[in-house]
């Protein structure tokens, strides 16, 4: 039997060795993507109550809620094949995420505020 190591390497050169990615990724992907879509629905559904029992006004606030709430389903569906893809090719990337939940909070913020200075006008 020899006594040289399993693995030999010349100096300088790196091993790949395969790492595992547990399913459990995989689960925390699809329910960061679900809490998405939940806040989605329920911002959608404000804005058709908006919609359905609103003013001109009303109107107006219901497109921008429907419209912020449309382009989240949206930036949320990219950013979820955006990581699968990545954990499917055990990437090392950061996962976290500063963009979206800060343009969602402008962008409702905007919203409201143009809400508030209409129904303040009319």
């Amino acid at each position: 039997m020899s006594s040289n190591p399993l693995l030999q390497t010349t100096p300088g050169k790196r091993i790949a060795l395969p790492t595992r990615v547990e399913p459990k990724v995989f689960f925390a992907n699809e329910r960061t993507f679900l809490s998405w879509l939940n806040f989605t629905v329920i911002l959608g559904g404000l804005g058709v109550g908006l919609l359905n029992f609103g003013d001109k006004v009303g109107r107006v606030s219901a497109g921008l809620f429907t419209l912020v709430a449309m382009a989240t389903m949206l930036y949320a569906l990219v950013t979820y094949h955006w990581r699968a893809v990545a954990i499917r090719k055990r990437g090392s990337g950061p996962y976290d995420d500063r963009f979206g939940p800060t343009m969602l909070c402008f962008f409702l913020l905007v919203a409201v505020v143009v809400n508030f200075i209409l129904r303040i006008r009319a």
